[in-house]
């Protein structure tokens, strides 16, 4: 039924100061604003300007920004770390460079991390939104492995809230010999 997914939007504090970042730091153009006085779905009353972002291969990330709402918060039920935009690199050398010129700009980062399948980077964006970089490493028999106990691990967790030990082997280092 779904072809794509046509954008993914988040709310940001100053729509010009973020698109200026995404360019700047993920050199991602912005491709189309649009503002009303009036949300178009609804006809409420709240003005908005809606951005899009060029995220690559047809990808499109969006931000509005509200400025007659309350101050931007998070859910603070939630960790900050398990929100996040996850976006893919080409290569390691291509996650090293951003992780290099984000740090060189100011901007704290964390990892890489190694999560056998990809490598990542993690950050935060002005907004607050946390970012990953992530870079596939993993190969064809890794995803088959996964791919083997992915309901079994999932009918365990349902039953146990605890983490299956099935795929272990993802976060304690023993992919590099099991899969080499």
């Amino acid at each position: 039924m779904i072809k794509k997914i046509h954008h993914v939007a988040y709310r940001c504090k100053d729509a010009l100061e973020t698109a200026r970042w995404y360019e700047k730091h993920l050199d991602m153009k912005l491709v189309l604003s649009i503002a009303e006085d009036a949300v178009p779905s609804t006809g409420e009353a709240d003005p908005y300007m809606h951005i899009f972002m060029d995220a690559g291969m047809d990808n499109v990330l969006a931000f509005f920004e509200l400025p007659t709402r309350a101050p931007m918060g998070r859910d603070e039920n939630t960790p900050a770390w398990t929100q996040h935009l996850a976006m893919e690199v080409e290569s390691m050398e291509v996650l090293m460079a951003a992780k290099a010129r984000l740090e060189a700009a100011g901007i704290e980062v964390i990892g890489p991390t190694d999560h056998a399948l990809f490598q990542s980077i993690y950050f935060f964006d002005p907004n607050g939104h946390r970012l990953e970089l992530a870079c596939n490493t993993g190969s064809p028999k890794m995803l088959e492995a996964l791919d083997k106990v992915k309901w079994d691990m999932l009918e365990e967790w349902a039953k146990t809230k605890k983490a299956p030990k099935h795929a272990a082997w993802m976060h304690d280092g023993r992919h590099k010999e099991m899969f080499n």
